[in-house]
């Protein structure tokens, strides 16, 4: 059943023997059948509000200022409405999920929705991080070089950081806009969408991207300008003892460590397990319970993941002010 994880379906073959796992793992099929009943109903949930939270937030990041001078976004503006499309786009893609796992793997939407949906869902998986990096080292840049990050010049470098971002998105998801297939798979009598990797060095290269260049070295850069961020508040906060105030930037910079938390902890589980899988298919490990707890195990992480879309808007708008200072500017 590995072979049908959402985000990143691993190849065919692993599926065909998924039958045998099944029965000489004691309450597996209970397990399983469970996620059938339960997992799609919270799926579509997901899908629903995701769509409503960060459509309101695009709506309400792109309304006018009626009392300013220059209708522009801030730095911390355009980062976060690009997060808000990233995480649309991303719940775009639920519902054909959600018919799959109801359907007990068996796609029914076609080849070329099998490929666009999963092509799409695994591009969107890198911009959000790649959007999390960004926003950290923006708001590290302000607070530690506050002299040299103003100005018009600085807003049209976040907009080519954002589309940059969205064509490297594009182009790491090539592959699995590619390999991606439905194929029937005799042995569970379904048509599965799932990559049908050429070599077994994909394993590897797969593992590279997905796992390395998707998210440890992000989780590096991440860490390293959330230190010197926080360092930088404590600096400020013991400055500002003496003057009415918090820090300069502190409430967006609580906003965007909130993020990038969120962030972290509803996707490290999906990474985790997606090595673990990298494992079982280069037979690192390969008993039956691990192979069945790496399955089982994808399919909750992804549920995970796929909540981070729904967190997103709910932060902008209870954990930092500017979803609140727009719509007030809006409305007054």
């Amino acid at each position: 059943m590995a072979s049908q994880a959402l985000l990143e379906p691993q190849p065919s073959n692993q599926s065909q023997q998924a039958p045998s796992n099944i029965t000489s793992c004691e309450g597996v099929p209970e397990a399983w059948d469970l996620l059938y009943r339960v997992l799609p109903g919270f799926v579509i949930a997901i899908c629903f509000f995701g769509l409503l939270g960060n459509l309101s937030v695009l709506t309400f990041f792109l309304l006018p200022r009626r009392r300013r001078r220059h209708h522009r976004l801030t730095i911390a503006e355009i980062y976060l409405a690009n997060l808000a499309a990233s995480d649309l786009v991303f719940v775009l893609g639920l519902p054909f999920w959600a018919e799959n796992i109801g359907n007990h793997f068996n796609w029914p939407f076609g080849t070329d929705l099998c490929r666009v949906v999963s092509g799409v869902i695994k591009a969107n998986l890198f911009i959000s991080i790649f959007l999390v990096v960004a926003i950290s080292q923006d708001r590290y840049r302000s607070l530690v070089y506050p002299m040299t990050s103003r100005g018009y010049r600085r807003r049209r470098q976040a907009q080519a950081t954002c589309l940059l971002i969205w064509v490297s998105g594009g182009l790491l998801s090539i592959p699995t806009f590619l390999l991606r297939s439905v194929k029937v798979v005799p042995d569970l009598n379904i048509s599965a969408c799932i990559l049908l990797f050429p070599h077994e060095a994909w394993h590897f290269a797969r593992m590279v991207e997905l796992n390395i260049l998707g998210f440890f070295l992000p989780l590096a850069a991440i860490i390293f300008f959330n230190y010197h961020i926080l360092a930088s508040l404590r600096g400020q906060k013991e400055a500002s003892r003496t003057r009415c105030g918090g820090p300069k930037g502190s409430k967006t910079t609580g906003l965007i460590l909130t993020l990038v938390a969120s962030f972290l902890v509803c996707w490290a589980p999906y990474h985790f397990f997606a090595f673990l899988d990298f494992l079982v298919q280069v037979k690192a490990i390969q008993h039956c319970s691990w192979k069945e707890f790496t399955d089982l195990g994808l399919q909750l992480a992804n549920f995970f993941a796929f909540i981070n879309s729904c967190l997103n808007p709910l932060i902008y708008v209870f954990a930092g002010r500017l979803l609140k200072t727009r719509v007030w500017e809006h409305y007054k």
